[in-house]
């Protein structure tokens, strides 16, 4: 029996024609004239069948014998009837690649790996053909849920070709076009597509610009009991008529968990309509509102809206610099976010008022786990004691204080509330001056904080004493866990210094970033403290060195070269 026995048993019916043929055949046994062997194709498909499946094999054997010695009349009839009864496009069909492997056959163009679920297609430089291919074989991924063509920026103008045939993956619940140059027929082909994909949950249009101004043509589309859950169109130059559009929908997409609208500096003019339509999405668990241009009575408005957002998790409206003095308002409405985990404030221009309201405010949210205050030189100089309250928040696992003018009694207050927090795996202090001759304050918060993951110390005028006491907490267990660790910018630190802190760097087995890096005004021979690299080696998972404006002698540049032979690490240097 041929070995494409197998293949050929799935192809056929469990109620097979073959009798059937096999009487006409044998009807046509005694026709006169001279027999000539059959076309080999046919010998080769009838050699695939089992027939043993439907009759007993010394049958078989005869019934192979009348249709070898069949006659060139009698196998004209007989393809007619295979052509009847189907056979003849199960040989088309067995020829034929299956839809599996057509789409397999895409995918390994690409250089992906195929997905029946998650259609992943980020940065392929795909070209309008390559998304009109990709439609047709939408037929064939019934179960398809995830689609991503994120940073193709050649998929302008095409997307209709593909939105048409959405229908055939009634399970989509992800769509991301990040950076896809969209087009004003794109957004209006998508809006079509709503009425298709009903089981959408999660809709990323970021970083198309073309979007502003257009986004009408999406939201008018979208009906009420819409199930997204998640919508991102992040850096899209929305104007003040599309954050109007956006507020409509708000109304008919109560699912609604993570909005960002974030670096869209005009959707500022049209926050008033958005945020009273917030009050229709209840279950709202993520607002991501950073570079939004902001203004006081834009807060206001906002906090109107925060008593109705009671499931909300992170809150970030970094860098809306024009909001400072706006939070005198906001007590009560911040303090009613007790599920909040994530409050973003960095570089808000918060006044020194804002801080003493603050200090009443963030110690009630028993959720957070991450605050970031960064940029606001108030919090070191205000009378409110903000950084001493963070002892009442133990969840709390990230703090950024970076730029924040701190002197030696706030930074004080902040290592004392610092043993409150058993569970913090980010520090960042960066920028501070302070903390350079007192780090040691910070010692015992070190010690008791065993999930340090990330310690930013940049540009904190730190000294040699301040290495050795890191160099001290790493000898004695602690920051074992330790994955980031930025000192940059401390040109205090002699040589001997960096030669201290080298000796005990082995022990940061986990250690995956470090950067020390000189200011950019500096420039500085590396002399002795070289056996840094000595020392890396040591480092399995280190992936990025930063060692800018440190000058090496030829041999150290061999040994660097040498260190980083394989190219698995990214070494940042200028000199």
């Amino acid at each position: 029996m041929c070995s494409c026995q197998d293949k050929h048993e799935e192809d056929i019916p469990k109620s097979s024609p073959f009798n059937f043929v096999m009487k006409q055949i044998r009807r046509k046994r005694s026709s006169p004239g001279k027999r000539k062997e059959q076309p080999s194709a046919i010998k080769k498909f009838f050699r695939g069948f089992d027939f043993g499946k439907f009759e007993h094999k010394d049958r078989r054997e005869i019934e192979e014998r009348e249709i070898n010695n069949s006659g060139a009349d009698d196998w004209s009839e007989k393809e007619d009837l295979f052509a009847e009864d189907g056979i003849s496009h199960l040989i088309s069909e067995a020829e034929s690649p299956s839809g599996d492997q057509i789409f397999n056959q895409f995918m390994q163009k690409l250089g992906k790996k195929p997905n029946s679920k998650n259609l992943d297609l980020n940065n392929c430089a795909l070209h309008a053909a390559d998304v009109t291919e990709l439609a047709s074989l939408l037929p064939f991924l019934p179960e398809l849920e995830e689609i991503s063509l994120s940073w193709n920026g050649s998929v302008d103008g095409t997307l209709k070709a593909l939105t048409v045939h959405l229908h055939h993956v009634n399970l989509l619940k992800v769509l991301r076009l990040n950076n896809c140059r969209l087009t004003a027929e794109d957004v209006t082909s998508l809006g079509e597509a709503f009425e298709i994909v009903s089981q959408l949950e999660q809709l990323d249009l970021s970083w198309n610009s073309n979007i502003g101004g257009k986004l009408s043509l999406l939201t008018k589309k979208i009906q009420k009991g819409c199930k997204l859950k998640l919508l991102k169109i992040t850096d899209c130059n929305l104007t003040a008529k599309d954050g109007k559009s956006l507020a409509e929908i708000l109304n008919v997409i109560p699912n609604l968990e993570v909005l960002d609208l974030s670096i869209n500096k005009l959707i500022g003019y049209s926050m008033k309509v958005i945020a009273q339509a917030l009050k229709n999405v209840p279950g709202l668990k993520e607002l991501n509102l950073h570079i939004c241009g902001l203004k006081q009575d834009n807060l206001q408005g906002l906090d109107s809206s925060l008593q109705q957002l009671a499931d909300l998790r992170k809150l970030d409206i970094l860098c809306n610099k024009e909001i400072g003095g706006s939070f005198k308002d906001s007590t009560a409405h911040l303090a009613s976010l007790k599920n909040l985990e994530v409050l973003d404030l960095h570089q808000c221009c918060v006044a020194e008022e804002d801080m003493t309201i603050l200090s009443q405010v963030i110690p009630l949210l028993s959720s957070l786990q991450e605050l970031n205050l960064s940029s606001h030189k108030n919090v070191g100089i205000s009378s409110g004691p903000l950084l001493g309250r963070l002892r009442f928040l133990p969840k709390l696992k990230s703090v950024a204080i970076s730029n924040c003018g701190l002197g030696e009694e706030s930074f004080s207050s902040l290592a004392e509330a610092a043993l409150h927090l058993p569970e913090l795996e980010i520090l960042d202090l960066s920028w501070n001056k302070c903390v350079g001759g007192n780090l040691k304050l910070l010692s015992g918060a070190v010690k008791l904080a065993m999930e340090i993951q990330v310690l930013r110390l940049s540009s904190c005028n730190l000294v040699d004493e301040g290495l050795a006491l890191l160099t001290l907490l790493t000898q004695d267990g602690h920051l074992a866990r330790l994955q980031k660790l930025d000192l940059s910018y401390n040109n205090n630190v002699s040589d001997k210094g960096w030669v201290m802190f080298c000796r005990g760097l082995t022990v940061f087995k986990e250690l995956s970033e470090l950067d020390v890096s000189l200011r950019p005004s500096s420039c500085r021979d590396c002399g002795t403290w070289f056996r840094l690299l000595a020392a890396l080696t040591k480092l399995p998972a280190l992936a990025e060195l930063g060692m800018q404006r440190w000058v090496l002698s030829e041999l150290q540049w061999e040994q660097l070269e040498n260190f980083n032979q394989d190219n698995k690490r990214n070494i940042r240097f200028d000199c």
